[in-house]
Order: C-alpha cells, then structure tokens, then sequence
C-alpha cells in the first residue's frame, strides 16, 4: 500500500499544533557539556551539526526489546544487518548499524563518547554489546565526522550515553508475544541501582543488569514464509517460483561415463524411479528432468533463539569541583542458536559400491552399465536433524579515565580495554568425518531412502556419527588512551573563540583459532589468524562566533595506521597508511526562530585488516552457474552448479577517501511548533570492492585470473572455483534528505505531542564490482549488490498525555521497490521466465499505552503491527535462508501483545 497522503496532510496539521520542546538548565546554572561530533564542552543548543536525540522516554515508548531493534526504527538507518540473517549465515546474530545506507564499516559506534571493541577485523562493532538497560539517551549524528573521531565515521556516529549520578533503583520486566501461534516470543527482565550523590556525597555508583530471551520463529509457521516452492501471480500468469535443493532425500544421482560422448552424463532420482513420487518435503524439479528438489525452507527457522545476559557498572569520584575520577564496565553474553535446513553433501562411489547395485544399475541400459565412471551423489542429511549453530558472541569494555578544569581548560582522560570475542559452536545436523565415511563405505545407510525409513540400527549410527562442539573462537581487542582540552581563547564580536585539542592511540589484535579443522564431513578448514596493528591520531579544532548570529568552526586531523604485523608467518603486511582530513561548519541564525546550518569536509577508512592480509580460503559457494570454460576437465558433471568461492587480501590496497557535505535549517514560527530539513552528500572513492561473481561467470576470458581448480570439501574433486579479491576500484555516491516536523499542544485533558520524521534518498549509486566507472544504483529497487535503497523511510509518533493514563501511537512506513530480477516456471507454457516483482510498500502501525499507578508503579501494554501487515513478496536471494519475503526489511513476527512493568525504590 502507498502511504496515504491525506494521513500524511492530517498528521501535518495535527503536529502543527506542537512546539519542538527543549530541556533548559536553570538560569542561575550555565552548564557546559560535550556534544556529539565536537571535541569542545559549550553550553547546550541546536548546533551547526545535526544531531538526533534519542530519550530515555522514546525508548521505552518504542517497545523496542533490544538496541537494535531501536536503532532500526530510525529513518535514517538503511544497510544494516538484523539478526535474521543469522539463520543462513554464520553472523551469529551479529546486528550492525548504517546510517543512510552507506553502510556498516562507515558508521562509528560509541559507548559514553569512546571507542568500543569492534566484531572481526574492521571496525564495525555488534550492538548486541550495547547494555539496554543502562542507556539515558542516544546522540545520532548524522553526518560525517572523521575530522574529529577518525577513520570509519565516515557517515556518522551513535553515541550511546549512560545513565548518570542516579540514586534508588529500578526494576524492569517485558514480555511480548506474537498473535499468531508457533514461537518467537520473547521477555526481559532487569535492575538497575545507584547510590551516593556526586555534588553531595562526592561519588556515585550505578549498577544495570539485564536478562533477555527469545524463543524461535519456525517457517513453516508463517504462510508467507514456509516454502521453497513458491506459487507467484504476475501479469495475469501463475508461476512456480522453485528455490529448491537440488541436494535432495532421497538424493538425486548423476552418472559419468567413461565415453562421454556416447553417454552424457545422466542425472535422476532412483527414489522417484521407484515410487514414481518424489516423497515428502520434495518436488519434481523443474529445471532436471527425473530429478527432485528438497523443499529446505520448510525445515528452517526465520527467527531464531537467543539468550542475553549484560552487566554495566559506572562509578564517579569527585575529588573537588575541579577534579573527578570515573570508570565504566560493559559486560554482555549473547547465546543465539541458529537452525537451518539439513546438511547438503556430496557422495561418490564406484561401479562396487551397494549403492549402485540396489539402487543406480535398475535405470541403465547394458551399454551405459559397461561404460559407468562414477555416481555422484547430492544428498540432503534430512535423518541427521537440521545444523544448529550456537555462537556464544562476549563483549568485555573496561574505561578509566579522569576529567577537570585547570587553568582555564576542560580537560578529560582515559584508559580503554575493549573485547569483543565469539565461540561458534556446531551442536546438530554435521557429521564427523570418519563415522560418516565409515557409513559410506559399509553402505550402513541408504541415500536413496525415502524420508523416515532408515532401519534402527542405522538411527543408532547416525546418531553416534552427529559432531558437537566448537568449530572456532575469534576475538577482536582494543585498548587505547585518549586525551582531550577545550578551552577558550579569545574573544570576537560574536563571543569568546573555543579551541579543542586532543590525542589518541589505539591498539587493535585480531585472532582467530580453528578447533575442528578434519573432523567435519565436507567441512571447509577455518584459517588461523593473528593480526595486530595500531593506530594514532591528533586533532584540533576550533569554535568561533564571529557575529552574534553566526558561528563557525574548523575541525582538522592526522592519522596514522601502521602496517598488520602478522603474528601466524611472523611478517609485517600492507603499507603504513596516514591521512589529514579536515570539516568546516557554520550556524547562522538570522531571527530567534530560524536556524540555517552546514557543513564540508573530508574522511578517510583505512581497509579491514583481513582486506590485506587474508589468506586465500574458502568462502561459500557461488550461485548456480553454467562452467566457466566448458569442455575442461573441471567441470561439475551437472550443466548448472554451484561452484565454490574463495576469499583473499591484497597487501596493496590503499585508504578509502570521502568527500561530503551538509546543509540544512530549522525553523520554529511559534512555542508550538518547528520543523528542519537537511541535505546531505557522501562520496566516497578508492572504495575496496572485488568484481562480482555475476561479472566474472559473464565473462571468464577476461577474469580467466579469477578461476582456479580447488578441491571440493567431501568429495576431493577438483572442479572450478572463483576467487573475490580485495582491490581499491569503487566509488559511491549517496544524497539524500533529513526532516522532520515536531510539536505539541495542551488540551484542558492533557498535552498531545507528534513527531513526523523521514529520509527521502535522492542518490544512491555505486560502481559495479570489480570496475571503477562503471556505475549502477539500488535507489527504489534490487542492486547488483543484493539491497535496497528505499526512496522514502517516514515515520509518525504521537503521544497524549493525560496524567495517569498515557497513549502513543507509531506509524512506519517504508516505500515500495523493485524486486530481484527471478527465473520462474510459467504454468501454462511449462517454459521458464524472467519476471521482476513490484515489492509494495511496506506500513506497520503500533500502540502503546502507559498506566501510572503512583510515582513508582507503572504499567505499560502495547500491540506491534495492529494491522497485522504480512511482509510482502519478494523473490529475492541470499542474506540468509528464507524465502518469499526480505528478512531484512520486514517482521516475520506480524501483529504481537507485549506487558511491561517498572517499579523504582
């Protein structure tokens, strides 16, 4: 559905009657405080930078039950991963913020102003490590700041502020549900508690703990969502959209000759031949004659299971009004399992095997019989349970650090140890590799088997045959120290010049450590890695009110990244790598009621330490593909294959470097009424991107350097594989539109409040992979990058307060796209189509509503998609196993209740 435009026009009006409300301090108290996206403490007002406020009240309001699912109701985030995904991927559950869509590495994540342990090798860091609980407020800045925080803010920061000086307790406790029966419901619970005052006593400590679950989301539980075998109506036409297996129960079996000419290779499933059906959770395949297809998804999860524990502690010590100590400790574990379909595997045997007695020499003629290879296998271990993943991600921050005024200056100081560190554990669904082997060679199971019917003997072996354990852990450790001054200088006709000073070095280590590595059938080797490098930087930048009504500053920095010391060859990799950005920004404001703002400046990223220094290793498998040199001995035997990918660094990759700019203004006519708009532009070259498997299979000749043979995991045949290499060839341009109107008005009832916010993308272009000129875009429709940009993210909150009743409402709206270009089977023709769906848009709307039973008691009860709006069809691939829909972009759970309460002491 379109988002209606007269509700658009009756929330204008509504909010018209509002006023942007801001906090003061007392006039007798001028205080100055740190602002997101500057080093200098002044006294709060709107500034010459945008900067989103998130409250402590918002938050809760949101009904959000993680930090993620806050941040992703932002308009301005698009590019981010979501849990989802985890089901399909080996995320973890890992979820990454992106502001405007320029993505996850370009986005920097903060914890009280400072630097928390990323995930992996780059510098993206796991909002599952943010402690809920203990948030106060959330600063948004959405433009760049490289100027002042260095590499990868590129497109902005989300600085998470903790509560602070809070005396008495709290306690918390949620529980949501989803309408519609199967799962995925969740619950938390916390408690929060401070004690001593800082202006009175001298000191304060707060303690936060937080406990989370979430119960999975089975596919087969959503219409929408519980089937690979995809009905489809478009233009009047009924299709079959088949995302099916080909890796199937029973199996399906490809035959080689020798004489290949005489015999082409011959694929069908013995199991059809048999039964004449293709049996339970299989369908005839549409693309192989004889063949069947594994309908996977309906074994999967769309949602998966997680646990969370986080503990964060925060302590100040006044020594005197010039003199303060603090320190912060951030603990979290993140439990999330993730189920997806049975393991899919290769199977060879030879003319001796039972296997092709019983079950392969019934459906050849005597010529073919006399002239068999081998018989390939791709089976679906559907009797071996679904592959659960546990990850076990573990987020340690420790800050120490000091602050005070001295001789005219703010300064402030800390010690930062950070460590982000996952154990990714397989607890069902993958076979040891020699039980498993064993099997095979004693044919104690049969692959051609229908679903259910292996003997108890084999049960018993299958079951003795399941690996359990770790597979990997992989940690990445910062530890840093940053100092910072501001102080003021000198004086103009405008007010005194503020300048602000500081310095940082951080350390980073990278490691990962294989622990499986040959005991996994068809397991690909997990590398060792031991990466280490660090980094400094100096930063000055300077505030001036030049007049009364305009102010400008100037930001520069230096920064220094040192080559990867890598601790498994013992060699030193890649180049050091310094740069100078700088940001000029300006705030005029003619009138009291009209602020006009903006901003130029430049950034810089250095590339993630495995971009340089990754070894060639494995890293999945491409999508189905014709060979790319046909008639070669590495050919897979079927015409279309997936073939296996691989991975590499390149040591000569340089920094990315950015150009952006911002400008925008606010305007409030009246007490009750303001509204602000802001353009921005990011551009971004020397961009790491490697050419895309799409490129490459379109045109092997010309990346003939880009193959290679390697070696199948289970089998050991060799057959073609691509390698993605690391190279500094891309660009991007992404422009676009913040606004938003806010408002209030005081009933003799009580006092009605509405925000109307959005983004409207006007750019989002990037060069094709592997080129540096060629350009294409995902604006409003499926990239050759696999995403959307959305033209339109707009969202409306209301809030009526009437003392001890409260209400909100939340309408999100997300604009329609168009979808990944599919191969459908055509019903009628029994021909297959290439056919582009027209995503609609897509609108959820929710409530809550808040009881005060006295100052201490509240209750609030609220629904989650009142519409019960079902995600819309899209035929899109990848991002994790689901299909029908986009994961990434909608709610499998559909309408949902959820109670909380709170009690402070």
């Amino acid at each position: 559905m379109k988002f209606p435009i007269k509700a658009l026009a009756l929330a204008l009006a509504s909010i018209s009657y509002v006023s942007f409300a801001v906090a003061e301090d007392s006039p007798n108290k001028v205080q100055r405080v740190e602002v997101t996206g500057s080093s200098i403490k002044r006294i709060v007002k709107e500034g010459a930078l945008p900067v989103q406020q998130i409250s402590r009240e918002e938050i809760v309001r949101s009904g959000a039950t993680n930090v993620a699912e806050l941040l992703q109701n932002i308009p301005a985030m698009q590019g981010f991963s979501v849990a989802a995904t985890a089901n399909g991927t080996n995320s973890g559950g890992s979820v990454f913020a992106s502001l405007h869509d320029i993505g996850q590495s370009y986005t920097l994540v903060l914890l009280n102003g400072r630097r928390v342990a990323p995930q992996g090798s780059g510098s993206s860091v796991n909002l599952n490590a943010i402690p809920m609980s203990a948030i106060e407020r959330i600063e948004v800045l959405t433009d760049g700041a490289s100027a002042v925080y260095g590499s990868d803010a590129i497109a902005g920061v989300i600085n998470f502020i903790t509560k602070k000086n809070l005396q008495g307790g709290q306690v918390d406790a949620s529980y949501n549900a989803p309408q519609q029966s199967g799962g995925g419901s969740s619950w938390n619970t916390s408690l929060t508690y401070g004690f001593g005052n800082l202006d009175e006593d001298g000191f304060n400590t707060l303690i936060s703990y937080r406990h989370d679950e979430q119960t999975p989301l089975k596919a087969k539980d959503r219409d929408f969502a519980k089937t690979a075998y995809l009905p489809v109506s478009y233009n009047g036409n009924n299709y079959i959209f088949d995302k099916t297996s080909p890796s199937s129960v029973p199996g399906n079996a490809t035959v080689q000759f020798k004489d290949s000419k005489t015999n082409p290779n011959k694929t069908f499933n013995p199991g059809l031949k048999k039964n004449g059906n293709c049996g339970e959770l299989n369908v005839p395949s549409l693309t192989t004659k004889d063949a069947c297809g594994f309908d996977f998804v309906n074994t999967i999860e769309i949602y998966p299971e997680s646990k969370r524990d986080s503990l964060f502690a925060n302590t100040q010590f006044k020594v005197n009004d010039n003199l303060k100590f603090f320190g912060d400790i951030a603990l979290s574990r993140y439990d999330l399992t993730a189920r997806i379909a049975p393991n899919a595997v290769s199977i060879n045997f030879d003319k001796t095997s039972p296997y092709y007695t019983q079950s392969i020499k019934p459906y050849l003629n005597a010529a073919q019989d006399l002239d068999v290879k081998k018989v390939g296998v791709t089976y679906r271990t559907y009797d071996w349970g679904t592959r659960d993943t546990q990850t076990l991600t573990d987020s340690n921050h420790f800050v120490a650090g000091a602050e005070g005024e001295a001789l005219g200056w703010s300064w402030n100081t800390a010690l930062t140890w950070s460590r982000n560190e996952l154990e990714e554990r397989y607890v069902g669904g993958y076979m040891k590799d020699t039980e498993f082997r064993d099997m095979l060679a004693k044919g104690s199971f049969d692959p051609f088997a229908p679903i259910g019917s292996q003997s108890d003997a084999t049960k018993q072996l299958i079951r003795n045959s399941i690996f359990n354990g770790a597979v990997r852990t992989a940690s990445t450790t910062l530890k840093g120290i940053d100092a910072k001054a501001s102080s003021e200088v000198f004086t103009l006709p405008g007010g005194a010049a503020s300048i602000g000073i500081g310095a940082d070095y951080r350390d980073y280590r990278y490691e990962q450590s294989p622990s499986a590595n040959g005991k996994i059938y068809a397991f690909n080797d997990i590398p060792a890695y031991d990466m280490h490098r660090a980094t400094y930087g100096l930063s000055a930048e300077l505030l001036m009110p030049i007049v009364q009504d305009l102010e400008v500053s100037a930001a520069l920095r230096y920064d220094n990244i040192n080559k990867i010391d890598n601790g498994i060859t013992g060699t030193t990799m890649g180049e050091d790598m310094a740069a100078s950005t700088y940001k000029l920004s300006a705030r005029y404001q003619p009138t009291k009621s009209l602020l006009i703002r903006g901003s130029i400046g430049t950034g810089f990223k250095a590339p993630d330490m495995l971009d340089i220094a990754q070894p060639l290793v494995a890293f999945g498998v491409t999508q189905t593909n014709t060979c790319p040199f046909p008639n070669t001995p590495y050919c897979k035997p079927a015409t279309i294959s997936a073939y296996d990918m691989l991975k590499g660094g390149n040591q000569s990759l340089k920094p990315e470097e950015s150009e952006q700019y911002t400008i925008g203004f606010r305007f409030e006519p009246t007490s009750n009424f303001s509204f602000g708009a802001d353009l921005w532009d990011v551009t971004i070259t020397n961009q790491v991107s490697a050419v895309s498997q799409e490129l490459a299979f379109s045109d092997p000749a010309k990346y003939a350097s880009l193959f290679t043979p390697s070696a199948e995991a289970g089998t050991g045949d060799m057959y073609w594989a691509f390698k993605s290499m690391s190279m500094n060839i891309g660009q991007s341009h992404t422009q676009g539109i913040d606004w938003d109107f806010n408002g209030n008005y005081k009933f003799d009832f009580g006092t009605l409040s509405g925000t109307l916010s959005g983004t409207y993308l006007i750019d989002s272009s990037y060069t094709r992979a592997g080129t540096d000129n060629d350009w294409t875009d995902s604006l409003g429709h499926t990239g050759e990058n696999n995403a959307v940009s959305f033209r339109n993210i707009i969202k409306l909150t209301t809030a009526l307060k009437t003392g001890a009743f409260n209400n909100a409402l939340t309408i999100s709206f997300r604009s329609g796209y168009g979808d990944t270009t599919a191969s459908v089977r055509n019903l009628a023709t029994g021909k297959n189509e290439l056919i582009t769906l027209d995503v609609p848009s897509y609108t959820t709307m929710d409530w809550q509503g808040t009881y005060n039973i006295n100052k201490a008691f509240e209750i609030r009860a609220g629904v989650k998609n009142i519409l019960n709006t079902e995600p819309p069809m899209s035929l899109r691939t990848g991002n994790g196993h689901q299909n029908g829909y986009d994961p990434r972009y909608t709610d499998p759970m559909m309408r949902s209740f959820y109670m909380s309460g709170s009690y402070k002491f």
